[in-house]
């Protein structure tokens, strides 16, 4: 094994004698290097690359021009040079001072003059061996800073800060397995985009979500939210794991108010790229679920299980674009800082109560987010109402049955519709809307029951969740003329 030395003594005898004792030695070939002062050895650092550097530095203390002492504290100076050993080679006796010496100036051993042949080399070979431990301790730690950089980098991309340090900083981080909290669920999901990525080319389509996604994905990280998953143009994100907090609940709550007004800045970027405005519904539910390492050992997913993340996804699927919807747990959770807009009993598939879900508008206390308070809409009434058929949808399954109903009042973007047939509040309807001369104007109108007026005859207002542009125009011009009117 090839050991780079540097000898720096100003005594030709004493370099003479380091020189024969460590070429003497079967171990290790030394390449030995030599100057007389400290001055003439540090000329020569500064002309090494830093694979040339000496592995060991033999530095007599007492020299003319420069003294050993001196020296040292320049190569304490660089980041280089100060990783190399230094030997120091002293006449002093006083073993005490000399050692309080060395201390002060970082040495990293000595040696009296004389010295003894195989005391020098024992010495040295300690000094070699410590050296290339650290070296490699320094490599591997490096390696290991790239490896961890990279899994930041990576893992950054999908999960949240605190999650990514769980799997770097614990021995199991990435263990399989679970353990059973309280925590916060998030469901988001834009109103009607299947309908609107039928109408685009794919690339537009999956811009429009990465754009939807680079938004809000910082918010939810802002609020020490976890990303679960992303389910097509849908966010499933927890609160509560993996680092629990008291405020768990009323920072889903503040992050979700905060996501929809940041649905002004999506919107905007869409119109400067040339794509239609979108519209978000959330949905949270608080409750006990398991959260861990999920999956199997070739793939593993940071995820929660349990009825409540259920439960959050049926909340959502009540919502309409800009709404927030929220368990009783949540509420509850959540106390009195909550601006409440709605509340309504209802009864999801899949549950065997009813459960009471409330719209939250806004939060007080260290937040400070609302919404715009809700206006009443007026709707313009038409004098020749407009002939549509409607089915009922729940999730992604439409019935087979189809209704016949008129829009007898409208503004662009809501309506009320009469039929023969009672409607629940908060069901989603696909439509088919004719113009006057009984022509199809679009077969992909959808909308959500947003109040039920009355029972006998039907009458309920629905908000459009997706308008073709076919149909966006028709609308239009179809309110506006009766407004004018």
């Amino acid at each position: 094994m090839d050991v780079k030395v540097l000898i720096v003594d100003d005594s030709k005898m004493i370099r003479m004698k380091v020189c024969q004792i460590l070429e003497s030695d079967k171990e290790y070939r030394f390449i030995l290097n030599i100057s007389e002062d400290g001055e003439q050895a540090l000329r020569y650092l500064c002309g090494c690359e830093p694979d040339e550097l000496p592995d060991i530095i033999i530095l007599d203390r007492n020299m003319p021009n420069m003294t050993g002492d001196e020296c040292i504290r320049m190569l304490k100076l660089d980041d280089n040079w100060r990783l190399i050993p230094v030997l120091f080679l002293t006449a002093q006796n006083d073993k005490k001072e000399v050692v309080k010496g060395l201390a002060n100036l970082e040495a990293d051993d000595y040696l009296p003059k004389p010295f003894d042949d195989g005391e020098m080399l024992a010495r040295v070979k300690v000094l070699v061996r410590i050296k290339r431990a650290e070296d490699q301790t320094r490599a591997l730690n490096k390696h290991l800073e790239k490896a961890n950089q990279f899994i930041r980098k990576t893992f950054g991309r999908y999960l949240s800060d605190e999650v990514v340090d769980t799997i770097l900083e614990s021995p199991n981080g990435l263990s399989l397995g679970g353990e059973k909290r309280t925590v916060s669920i998030m469901m988001t999901d834009l109103r009607g985009f299947t309908a609107i990525a039928e109408h685009l080319p794919a690339e537009s389509v999956v811009n429009m979500i990465n754009l939807y996604f680079e938004v809000v994905t910082e918010i939810i990280f802002k609020y020490q939210g976890t990303i679960d998953n992303f389910i097509g143009d849908a966010i499933l994100a927890v609160f509560g794991a993996p680092t629990q907090r008291e405020d768990d609940a009323q920072r889903a709550v503040a992050c979700a108010l905060e996501m929809q007004l940041a649905m002004k800045e999506v919107n905007k970027r869409n119109r400067d790229a040339g794509y239609p405005e979108i519209a978000m519904g959330i949905g949270i539910n608080t409750g006990w679920v398991v959260v861990g390492n999920i999956g199997s050992h070739k793939r593993t997913q940071y995820s929660v299980i349990g009825h409540p993340v259920n439960i959050a996804s049926r909340i959502e699927s009540y919502t309409v674009g800009g709404q927030i919807l929220i368990s009783e747990s949540t509420l509850n959770a959540c106390g009195s800082i909550l601006r409440i807009d709605d509340q309504i009993e209802v009864k999801p598939k899949g549950i065997k109560e009813p459960i009471v879900i409330t719209e939250v508008g806004g939060i007080g206390d260290k937040f400070n987010i609302f919404l715009p308070e809700k206006v009443l809409i007026e709707l313009i009434e038409l004098k020749k109402p407009l002939n549509i058929k409607f089915t009922i949808f729940a999730g992604k399954h439409i019935s087979d049955k189809s209704h016949k109903g008129k829009i007898v009042k409208l503004v662009t973007k809501m309506a009320e519709i009469k039929t023969k047939v009672a409607v629940e509040k908060l069901t989603n309807l696909k439509i088919v809307l004719y113009n006057k001369a009984g022509s199809k104007v679009t077969t992909d109108l959808y909308a959500k029951v947003t109040e039920v007026l009355s029972e006998s005859p039907s009458k309920f207002r629905v908000a459009f969740t997706f308008i073709p542009p076919e149909a966006q125009s028709f609308l239009e011009k179809a309110s506006k003329k009766n407004d004018k009117d």
